[in-house]
């Protein structure tokens, strides 16, 4: 069937752009390399796509349909080519692991330069709504007809920032505010987001745990993207991608410390301060592993086998 990408970006000369446009549901061919305008679909035909690729089996109880339903956000700086060249990682690494469910792209319009860090911020606040709209609020409709199909959400990066001022929006609205709508998983890879805002006393993430059944945040010290001297970083608070979820949390989240394992995978010192530091997640065998039984919900946080306690009794993944 191809690739399932939900593109918010604008379109110029019959290609898309790197600022906010009306959202267009793609199947992008398996021989592409690259998204186009002219690859959408109906909504509704792209919906019946990805459901019945989301399905994996019946409910013994109920007898709905069973599945699951991933949907990735990425980062700033990423070209259509890029976001689709993660995006196919993710499901390579995802069915190595025995994932059988959907894998859903949200691409939103960020530049391929990083002098556009603040624009691509702008950008992604701007629609960040369409994530509820266009993706959660889609997939909540067929859940709510008796189709038992989980919802996780994947951000990397400034992706968390979407989730957040998505979610946040939405509570915001009273028509949605007032529906019944959830997502099952949330992970975080990378957040570019303050840590002290994933706290139960900042208002701003309320809404995530309200509208969620588990975040987990894999945070990495050595992630050099993310350190406050970075020049696109003057002025804001220590990074949950970097230094973790603070101590004050919901019962519901819970982070990863991959600092140790980071360490082992590491093959040159430039690793170290190159996007390798920030983006190593999709790729790696043992990310896709925890990532995966995560999303299968099957294992209590603290015993999945990808994952052990470190020596500041802190949950980190295995070295």
């Amino acid at each position: 069937m191809g690739d399932f990408v939900i593109s918010v970006r604008n379109t110029t000369k019959g290609n898309f752009g790197n600022e906010p446009g009306p959202t267009k549901f793609l199947v992008v061919p398996s021989n592409k390399k690259d998204t186009r305008p002219d690859q959408k679909i109906a909504r509704t035909k792209w919906t019946e796509a990805v459901i019945a690729k989301a399905k994996t089996g019946e409910s013994t109880l109920s007898g709905n349909p069973l599945g699951d339903i991933l949907v990735y956000i990425h980062g700033f700086n990423n070209s259509p080519p890029d976001v689709l060249v993660r995006h196919r990682l993710l499901k390579k690494d995802l069915k190595a692991q025995g994932y059988k469910g959907a894998v859903v792209s949200f691409d939103w319009p960020s530049a391929n330069i990083a002098i556009n860090y603040l624009e691509d911020r702008s950008d992604a606040k701007k629609t960040a709504i369409r994530l509820v709209d266009d993706c959660i609020k889609l997939f909540s409709v067929v859940q709510a007809k008796g189709c038992e199909v989980n919802l996780h959400l994947l951000a990397h990066s400034t992706g968390a920032f979407i989730i957040r001022e998505a979610f946040d929006d939405a509570d915001d609205r009273i028509k949605i505010a007032s529906s019944n709508w959830s997502v099952s998983q949330i992970a975080f890879i990378a957040a570019d987001v303050s840590s002290k805002s994933m706290s139960t006393i900042d208002s701003k993430s309320d809404s995530i745990y309200r509208h969620c059944v588990r975040l987990t945040n894999y945070s990495n010290p050595y992630d050099s993207v993310l350190k406050l001297s970075n020049i696109k970083r003057i002025g804001v608070s220590p990074r949950a991608g970097r230094v973790g979820l603070p101590d004050n949390i919901p019962t519901k989240a819970v982070n990863v410390d991959c600092g140790s394992y980071f360490k082992t995978i590491i093959k040159s010192e430039a690793e170290y301060d190159g996007a390798f530091s920030h983006s190593w997640h999709i790729g790696d065998d043992l990310f896709a592993k925890d990532l995966y039984l995560t999303l299968q919900g099957d294992i209590d946080r603290n015993r999945i086998p990808t994952r052990e306690v470190d020596s500041r009794g802190r949950l980190a993944l295995k070295k």
